[in-house]
């Protein structure tokens, strides 16, 4: 099979499901491996009690604009995310720099990290025990969550349940997002069919198409980022997740579908858009009138869409569902496209 065709019938195949069997038991343990890290925190959770409230908070390293997106509306302290390397100038000893690494392998997270303790900083640091990063934040002003998986959402729901406890955060029930995880694997998982799986859907929806992504609130625009990473990595093409005057046009200018074209014909055949509207329930008018506006440029132009939509639960169970739900998508892509992904991609 050419690299380029989809093999819709090895979405549903036993044997071809088999060979991605890693790969989807890692997506399955999700929500196991949020429960794992809250067990393994309940020590350094202790640790912070009665901690006092910081001047500013710094969410440093690579993966700090997860806590960005959860924290910015809600933190009632200054907050910044700083990918890195080192730290603002003017972070000292009266901030609370959080650095997330959980494997532990992030130039960024260690810089910052180093930085915080030569200017006394309080540290909170998420990344192994054993680790050259754990060993080197060690001070008095540190507080380690000993991660336990390299899962950066699990990671970060500790990191964020920590910081509501500290009253810098919202409340984040870590039961409810595992929970919202489970209920993606089962509702997307191997032994749900096409005809009751929309994951295996929205792949076959994008075998030959070239996704535009949009979710409306930080969180749901967060998610599609994500969603769209996993899709150019699952298929090698391009694919788009933006807000929504830079995707307007796009759709605006969709080719028309040619009626007369040979559907086999695919080495010419043109890679229409196909519209993905995250939905995580938020109600403000100015998403309404975006999501309105993209879903009608779509229909008035021919452009197939799909809303993916998840309203139960707090913000960051919602973050989790959408966000598990791209990477199942996108895991089925790379099945059908023959570019099966590891489960370090996805």
């Amino acid at each position: 099979m050419a690299a380029e065709e989809f093999d819709d019938t090895a979405l549903d195949d036993p044997e071809a499901l088999s060979a991605a069997d890693t790969a989807l038991r890692h997506l399955a343990e999700a929500g196991t491996r949020v429960r794992h890290e809250v067990n393994a925190s309940r020590e350094a959770m202790a640790a912070l009690l009665g901690a006092p409230r910081p001047r500013a908070v710094v969410a440093a390293g690579a993966d700090a604009r997860l806590l960005r997106a959860v924290l910015e509306p809600w933190c009632p302290v200054p907050f910044v995310a700083w990918p890195g390397p080192s730290l603002p100038g003017w972070a000292g000893a009266l901030d609370l720099v959080v650095v997330i690494a959980p494997g532990a392998h992030s130039p960024e997270a260690a810089s910052a990290a180093a930085e915080a303790v030569r200017r006394g900083c309080s540290l909170l640091v998420s990344a192994p025990t054993s680790s050259p990063l754990a060993e080197s934040s060690a001070s008095r002003s540190t507080v380690l969550f000993p991660s336990q998986t390299t899962d950066v959402l699990a990671v970060a729901v500790v990191v964020l349940q920590a910081l509501h406890g500290l009253g810098l955060g919202p409340e984040v029930d870590a039961e409810e997002v595992a929970t919202a995880l489970v209920n993606t694997a089962v509702l997307c998982g191997p032994r749900s069919d096409l005809g009751g799986n929309p994951a295996k859907d929205i792949a076959m929806l994008l075998a030959e198409a070239t996704p535009l992504v949009w979710g409306g609130s930080v969180l749901a625009a967060r998610a599609g980022r994500r969603f769209a990473e996993a899709l150019r990595k699952a298929s090698g093409r391009a694919a788009l997740a933006a807000d929504a005057q830079h995707l307007l046009p796009l759709l605006t200018a969709a080719p028309q579908k040619d009626i007369f074209a040979d559907p086999f014909d695919t080495g010419r055949a043109e890679r229409r858009p196909v519209l993905l509207v995250l939905d995580d329930g938020a109600e403000d008018v100015a998403i309404r009138i975006r999501r309105s506006r993209l879903l009608g440029e779509a229909e008035s132009n021919g452009v197939r869409y799909r809303v993916l939509d998840h309203h139960e639960g707090g913000p960051v169970s919602r973050y989790a569902a959408l966000h598990a739900m791209g990477q199942y998508v996108a895991l089925y892509l790379s099945l059908g496209l023959g570019r099966l992904l590891g489960p370090a991609e996805v």
